[in-house]
């Protein structure tokens, strides 16, 4: 059960006993005006799944490339289960390598009869975008594109994304494909995702298989005598053109372009253990979607911190205890086993208050715990509410962290059978006294 009761209200601990619940100290206050060029976007606290900002975020669109981001997990979950390896190897089929030999679908000319490894296939996709590549891994998993795209549909269910479809591994639309479309698609569909989907596949990814960061964060790779030059602008590049797109932290993760999709992008930075996850979908240029990115990044680093908004042990002031039958002790303490951290929007400290949900089956009638009663037991929940003015929640439901248990802080033994015959006498003849006074009060 919950119930909100402010702090400075009278007589809580009667409230408190008849209701289960209280809540204390919540304050309002605004939210800032902030925006990025982009159909949609969103910003997410890596660790938490929260969501900092949101833009049209649930809005289907063309994902283009970002589709890759859940061949890269299929991958890494393969090679996890020992399907594949790093180093097992595959040939090039027909259809992997005509779409390879297209410059105008990021093609880079794979050969054929010849053998590359995971690796090798995994990099390409990866730093470049190839889309031969990214078919031929698919093809060695499931043993057709079709097939695999089942198993994107399947993960993405999974994994909750709230808006997807896909029809294919590589994020060009089925009419690119030409007649090699993926068998049991529609050959005019095209790959969807919303922001936040992109972004909670993205949660996934980075901390299923954090070494997927180790590929996408490099400059450079090597395919057959050839440096494949990575496609994400905001690495640490010097000396070149992409130099004034570069943010400190930045290590991943994809980027993508169709007609359709114009330019997105997914990205992910650290800086002093905190990692943020971005999405931006629609913007208008190649460089646009890099400067958006980062205003989302600079946003969240310097505006957001990670918090201890309630300690391990807390109890509210003055009500940090529960009547006890049946005990050698009448009362007994009570606290969060836990603390509570939380990343906030700094200067929002005093929007967030606390709600104390009392398990009702701990509980008799008159609402005392009944002893026997060991350090530790759980007595109900404490979630942390948010007063403030805007709440986007969490790319995954729910960030674990907004709920603790509140436990009791000691034991208290069951009264012996003399001293609990002795209570029941009393309250019997209290009961029968009570009756007569109350009569009595009646003639008069």
């Amino acid at each position: 059960m919950k119930h909100k009761i402010k702090a400075s209200c009278l007589n809580i601990f009667i409230l408190f006993i008849a209701t289960f619940g209280f809540v204390i100290g919540p304050i309002q206050a605004s939210a800032a005006t902030f925006d990025v060029e982009a159909e949609s976007a969103i910003l997410v606290d890596a660790e938490s799944g929260k969501i900092l900002f949101a833009k049209h975020a649930d809005m289907k669109l063309p994902p283009a490339s970002m589709t890759k981001m859940m061949t890269e997990y299929l991958v890494l979950e393969a090679i996890e289960q020992g399907d594949i390896s790093w180093d097992t190897t595959t040939q090039i089929s027909d259809y992997a390598y005509s779409i390879s030999a297209n410059n105008i679908s990021s093609g880079i000319g794979l050969i054929q009869d010849k053998d590359y490894t995971v690796s090798e296939l995994y990099e390409a996709m990866a730093i470049i975008s190839d889309n031969g590549t990214t078919i031929a891994l698919a093809e060695l998993i499931a043993g057709s594109e079709g097939e695999f795209v089942k198993m994107m549909n399947d993960k993405a269910e999974e994994m909750g994304l709230p808006d997807y479809q896909f029809v294919n591994s590589t994020g060009l639309s089925n009419e690119d494909l030409g007649e090699n479309y993926p068998e049991g698609t529609d050959p005019n569909a095209d790959n969807l995702m919303s922001a936040k989907s992109a972004a909670l596949l993205a949660y996934h990814l980075v901390n299923d298989y954090p070494e997927a960061l180790d590929i996408s964060s490099k400059l450079t790779s090597e395919l057959d005598g050839r440096t494949l030059q990575n496609l994400n602008w905001m690495l640490p590049w010097e000396n070149n053109n992409f130099a004034q797109y570069g943010y400190d932290g930045v290590d991943g993760l994809k980027t993508g372009w169709t007609t359709e999709a114009e330019y997105c992008f997914t990205g992910t930075a650290e800086r002093d253990g905190r990692r943020l996850i971005t999405v931006v979908m629609k913007t208008e240029s190649m460089g646009k979607r890099f400067e958006e990115t980062k205003k989302l990044m600079e946003y969240g680093f310097t505006n957001f911190s990670t918090q201890q908004l309630y300690p391990a042990g807390f109890q509210l002031e003055g009500e940090s205890t529960l009547p006890v039958a049946k005990g050698k002790e009448d009362t007994i303490e009570i606290a969060t086993n836990e603390a509570i951290s939380m990343t906030i929007k700094n200067g929002e400290e005093e929007n967030y208050s606390v709600l104390y949900n009392l398990e009702e089956d701990n509980f008799n009638e008159d609402g005392e715990l009944i002893a026997p009663i060991e350090e530790g037991d759980k007595v109900g929940t404490m979630e942390l509410v948010y007063d403030g003015d805007t709440n986007y929640g969490y790319i995954n439901g729910s960030g674990g962290t907004d709920t603790v248990d509140v436990v009791t802080t000691s034991s208290i033994e069951k009264a012996n059978w003399f001293v609990l015959t002795i209570s029941s006498i009393g309250e019997f003849f209290g009961n029968i006294f009570s009756t007569i006074t109350d009569t009595v009060k009646s003639w008069f």
